[in-house]
């Protein structure tokens, strides 16, 4: 028997889970950063490790939020004007 708000599959399959946002949410690996910024992708790798880009980690590569970078371009921008 499955109760509701279970995360096992039913006869009418998964139940669904609250929209959390992530589905709107698109991630770019750290070429595509380092192509949309113009520098090197040891540039972004630093960025990351720095905090000054949010980053989530899957494997052994990063995934940025595209919306974390046009933030860090929008500061970073604003900061030396």
């Amino acid at each position: 028997m499955v109760t509701s708000g279970s995360s096992r599959p039913g006869k009418d399959g998964p139940t669904p889970r609250p929209d959390s946002g992530l589905s709107s949410v698109s991630f770019l690996t750290v070429a595509e950063v380092a192509a949309l910024m113009r520098v090197s992708k040891m540039t972004v790798y630093r960025l990351v490790h720095s905090g000054e880009l949010a980053a989530v980690r899957v494997g052994r590569s990063f995934r940025v939020p595209e919306k974390a970078v046009h933030n860090y371009l929008h500061d970073a921008y604003t900061d030396t004007a």
